[in-house]
């Protein structure tokens, strides 16, 4: 068995160990649990909101959200599935907010979503390729980024945690609340519309 596929077998039975930890009165078990996906969930309300204030409130309302409701989780589903279903109502009731709205038009939409060491960077690395080719990607990047931000809210949820996260679409159906069918459905629908804003530019 290779080492990836190991370790995520390993991650959900580390999260339940932490979990319980919590439960049974440790506070560093959660502390351990923020540690571990803080970064993901960072990431996550950035690609969402696209502006590293609001994604950082975000994040920590999220955590705050996991911590009162620690007590209900059923271990029907994994503690990430969980944690981003909280995560993106939480991006989804900023975004709906008044404040968000009406700022969305001075926040600059075409930065890159990409972090390192906790600090958002702009720079897609590649030491291995020329400087043209950097810019090339950089530009082809920022291109993709602005067309998805475009995209309504909902076929940009399901584009962000499919093909930018990664997530199966069995871990969206949970995440979202979706049916299987419905996230297949819609999420075909949100590529089809990507790939008609993208037509004659890329």
């Amino acid at each position: 068995m290779s080492k990836g596929i190991s370790e995520i077998m390993a991650a959900p039975i580390e999260d339940h160990r932490l979990i319980a930890g919590f439960l049974n009165g440790d506070p560093e078990s959660f502390n351990q649990l923020v540690l571990q996906y803080k970064n993901q969930v960072f990431n996550l309300c950035y690609r969402l909101l696209g502006d590293v204030g609001d994604a950082e409130d975000c994040a920590q309302e999220a955590f705050l959200k996991v911590y009162s409701g620690l007590k209900g989780f059923r271990f029907q589903s994994s503690f990430k599935t969980w944690l981003y279903r909280i995560t993106v109502n939480t991006c989804k009731n900023k975004i709906a907010s008044a404040e968000y709205r009406s700022r969305q038009n001075m926040i600059e939409l075409d930065k890159p979503f990409l972090q390192k060491d906790d600090a958002v960077y702009r720079e897609i690395e590649d030491n291995t390729n020329s400087p043209e080719s950097l810019m090339i990607e950089k530009e082809t990047a920022s291109v993709i980024l602005k067309a998805i931000n475009s995209l309504p809210q909902h076929e940009k949820i399901l584009i962000v945690l499919c093909d930018i996260e990664g997530n199966s679409y069995h871990e969206i159906a949970a995440i979202t609340g979706l049916k299987l069918g419905t996230v297949k459905s819609k999420l075909a629908r949100a590529r089809h519309h990507l790939r008609n804003k993208l037509e004659g530019v890329i």
